[in-house]
């Protein structure tokens, strides 16, 4: 693909993730707990992985992290969202390459693992192991959340593989 196109199709899977992330501050969802998220950015991030590999996926991941919380978060955000996707990613693409789960396996691991990084940090900045109690709940969300995120994930790879393998190609 010359690199013109390349450039293109990574600034609209950006663009996409961005605006899916920002939708989900919206979303009114309170479950008590702190930090959980249903992680709509990552049906972006999934479809990366799938479709032009670990290093776009890492790419505009990292990239969406830090748009993201210069423009809808703080500093802190920044911290916690990047060691969440470093973590969840890093998962997600040793799965990937094992070959032995599914897109939803993959998905439901990159959920838990984004929460599991958060908590790490936030055990580290706050110097307090008491945070480790959220985890429980953090990583039911992280599965919920994994779930439905795999499921879509699923969908739209089946059916957009063709279609950017394609673009790829002209």
């Amino acid at each position: 693909m010359e690199k013109g196109k390349k450039t293109a199709f990574y600034g609209m899977f950006l663009a996409l993730a961005l605006v899916a992330g920002y939708v989900e501050q919206l979303l009114p969802i309170n479950l008590g707990v702190p930090g959980v998220k249903l992680g709509l950015a990552n049906i972006v991030t999934m479809v990366l992985l799938y479709t032009m590999g670990v290093r776009a996926a890492s790419g505009i991941t990292a990239i969406r992290v830090l748009l993201s919380g210069i423009l809808f978060g703080t500093g802190f955000s920044i911290v916690y969202s990047a060691a969440g996707a470093a973590l969840s990613i890093f998962v997600m693409a040793f799965l990937k390459r094992t070959k032995r789960f599914s897109c939803v396996g993959i998905s439901v691991a990159g959920g838990v693992f984004h929460n599991v990084g958060q908590i790490l940090v936030a055990v580290l900045v706050l110097e307090t192991g008491a945070l480790v109690y959220y985890l429980p709940v953090l990583i039911l969300s992280g599965l919920a959340a994994g779930i439905v995120i795999g499921i879509i994930s699923g969908i739209l790879i089946r059916r957009l593989t063709p279609v950017i393998r394609k673009g790829m190609e002209e």
